[in-house]
């Protein structure tokens, strides 16, 4: 029996009830507390509409106005065969325009293990998530092989069936129709190629999948039912019906743009595209160092019921799931900021969202601390099962930048939104994202015309201390690798483009993060600079094939690790001041050798450290064999302990002299 035990069963029945009490209160707020946990956002990926293929891309066309709307691509169908400008022509449609992505056909199986044939049948939204979630991964610093077998949940909302149509034509149907355009087989397919093991769901709640994807991911996470989450959105326009069907019902707007808010709104533009977002518990990703780009405050989804049509907006239904996202993550309402809406741009639904919001987070609010409302619809359209993927890397990269992106084609607010009477301002150019007190707060919502609504709210990421180095590397390595060679070049190349850009960033981090946070392939290249101004020459050297010192390349053709065998020389080696800068720069090493110190000063009459490195004209006794050998020991166990921490294992070891000790040291013997 413990001393504790014995201490509780002194108490009289009263006083222990009383300390049972206090315990299962303690591990109440432990469990409340994990129900609220932030969710910390760690990486992005996306492909969006004007080219945004990545988080800076994409940043660049929000904070410059951009249109991404463009013609219907001629590859998708023949729109002069479809098209006609009178709204209730049977078989056609009367829009021309919508938000696209480039090269929706181009797709590398085998670089995920799958064969060409099998590739034909896929659907190309399955071929496009898998892309995306892998950059996302890599943004994150999340090597790929290290998720194996682990409890990472996949969540992707996903709606639309076009390529489904074409596949399952009798003629073209093979073995791989069924897991080619199967939705429950887009979540499942990433988590079979990627090894994840927690849950794994596809959800249709229409224009909320997305948001209803992150709302399933953040309770996955807190309920501890996985520890990493990657939740997504994709949707393709691959086919004429939907937009047929769509404009038969007179949803679309002629122009083909969400005049979100104005008075000419009168329907929303298509948009196709993907966003992933990679999810951890804050707790974890602070322990686990991850770079936390936002935080997930809280999150809800509710239904609108029986209301006045089952695809007409309910506006006490929205106020309820904001309601309810503010309560799940513990924040006021007058702490919210900014506002990314649904706003589809429809006469109808524009004034009852904003409504809601006005009846929500107007209260309380003086008259220089109105709400921002905008919509990245007004960008690129609506993209439908990924609109709130899109509205959500929006509003990351805005509480990154502290800005907010201009609201588009508001040039007339709508009269029937009572804008007197709501404390809302949209932001028409690219605005400061001020905050007086406390730390920045936005809110996004998506609603389905399934009736599905979902809400999160979303805070800037903690302000994080620079991490300050004991002492500056004067060399870093970077590290690439892929498929190919031209996969390489590209690799390299984009590298290089960033280091151009941003010659002022942290070179130490970006090593870290390439060799640390990277699968690697059988192309490989390994570069060694002093600055980002020479990596960034040396890397262009790379790409116009000019031999350049710092430079090295590699085949591994075999898939096989090669085999290594350490060495560990013996007396007639040493010197004084000998990895001196490995002691200076090198965490790990400079434990191992402090160690080995600290083990010897019994027997030895001047400490070890003081031998190796002496003082500026001091003399070392480094040469005398009784300082010697134990110098060269801990020297040469100091440099294996680096190489393992590195992940370099030998597969055998061999040793001359007292060598020979710190070989049967590493081998265990």
């Amino acid at each position: 029996m413990t001393q504790n035990s014995k201490s509780t069963n002194s108490l009289s029945a009263t006083k222990r009830a009383l300390l049972a009490l206090q315990e299962m209160q303690a591990k109440l707020e432990a469990t409340e507390s994990a129900k609220t946990e932030p969710i910390a956002i760690v990486g992005l990926g996306c492909r969006l509409p004007g080219g945004a293929n990545d988080p800076e891309s994409f940043w660049e066309l929000l904070s410059n106005g951009v249109d991404a709307i463009t013609d219907i691509p001629s590859e998708r169908w023949d729109i002069d065969q479809f098209y006609d400008s009178e709204p209730n022509s049977s078989g056609k449609m009367y829009v021309r325009k919508g938000g696209f992505i480039d090269q929706v056909d181009q797709f590398d199986p085998q670089f995920f293990g799958i064969s060409p044939r099998e590739a034909v049948s896929m659907d190309p939204q399955q071929r496009l998530l898998l892309e995306v979630s892998w950059e996302a991964l890599e943004h994150a610093g999340q090597p790929l092989d290290k998720l194996m077998g682990s409890k990472t949940g996949v969540f992707v909302g996903i709606m639309n069936l076009d390529y489904f149509q074409r596949a399952t034509e009798p003629q073209v149907v093979d073995a791989h129709t069924a897991t080619g355009n199967a939705f429950s087989v887009t979540s499942g397919r990433l988590s079979y190629i990627l090894g994840l093991q927690g849950p794994s769901v596809a959800i249709d709640t229409a224009c909320s999948s997305s948001l209803v994807a992150v709302h399933l991911a953040c309770q996955s996470l807190r309920s501890k039912e996985c520890n990493l989450a990657l939740a997504a959105g994709v949707n393709l326009i691959l086919s004429p019906e939907v937009m047929i069907n769509e404009c038969r019902a007179k949803m679309l707007a002629p122009d083909g743009r969400c005049k979100t808010f104005d008075e000419a709104a009168n329907g929303f533009a298509r948009g196709e595209g993907c966003g992933v977002v990679v999810l951890k518990r804050l707790s974890d990703a602070i322990a686990n160092g991850d770079n936390i780009l936002a935080l997930i405050r809280g999150s809800a989804v509710n239904q609108d019921g029986r209301s006045s049509g089952l695809t007409v907006p309910n506006g006490p239904a929205q106020q309820a799931v904001i309601r309810a996202a503010l309560a799940n993550g513990k924040v006021e309402p007058g702490e919210v900021s900014y506002i990314e809406a649904h706003g589809t741009g429809t006469s109808l639904g524009d004034p009852i969202e904003l409504r809601a919001l006005g009846a929500v987070l107007g209260k309380g609010r003086t008259p220089d601390q109105k709400l921002m409302v905008g919509s990245v619809k007004t960008n690129m359209g609506h993209l439908e099962s990924a609109a709130g993927m899109a509205g959500l890397i929006k509003l990351v990269l805005s509480l990154q930048h502290q800005q907010i992106p201009p609201h588009l084609h508001l040039n007339n607010p709508n009269p029937y939104i009572p804008w007197a009477e709501l404390p809302i301002e949209i932001p028409t150019e690219l605005t400061p994202w001020h905050c007086d007190h406390g730390s920045r707060i936005a809110g996004l919502s998506s609603f389905g015309f399934s009736g599905t609504n979902a809400h999160i709210v979303v805070e800037e990421a903690p302000v994080a201390e620079p991490l300050q180095l004991e002492v500056e590397r004067p060399q870093h390595l970077l590290t690439l690798s892929a498929k190919s060679e031209d996969a390489l070049l590209a690799l390299a190349s984009r590298f290089e483009d960033y280091l151009k850009v941003h010659s002022q960033a942290n070179l130490a981090d970006i090593c870290f993060t390439a060799n640390t946070g990277r699968n690697t392939f059988t192309q490989r290249l390994a570069v060694v600079a002093q600055s980002g101004q020479e990596l960034s020459e040396q890397l262009a050297a790379f790409r116009t094939g000019v031999e350049t010192a710092g430079v090295f390349t590699g085949d591994l053709e075999d898939k096989q690790r090669p085999k290594i065998a350490f060495m560990f020389t013996g007396q007639g080696s040493q010197s004084v001041g000998m990895a001196r800068e490995l002691y200076e720069t090198q965490p790990t090493f400079r434990q191992a050798l402090d160690r080995c110190d600290a083990i010897l000063r019994p027997y030895l009459e001047q400490p070890l450290l003081s031998v190796l490195y002496p003082a500026e004209g001091e003399t070392s006794p480094l040469d005398q064999t009784a300082y010697t050998q134990p110098a060269l020991f801990a020297l040469e166990y100091a440099l294996y302990e680096l190489w393992r921490s590195w992940g370099i294992q030998p597969d055998g070891v061999i040793g001359h002299s007292v060598g020979e000790y710190v070989a049967a040291c590493v081998a265990g013997v």
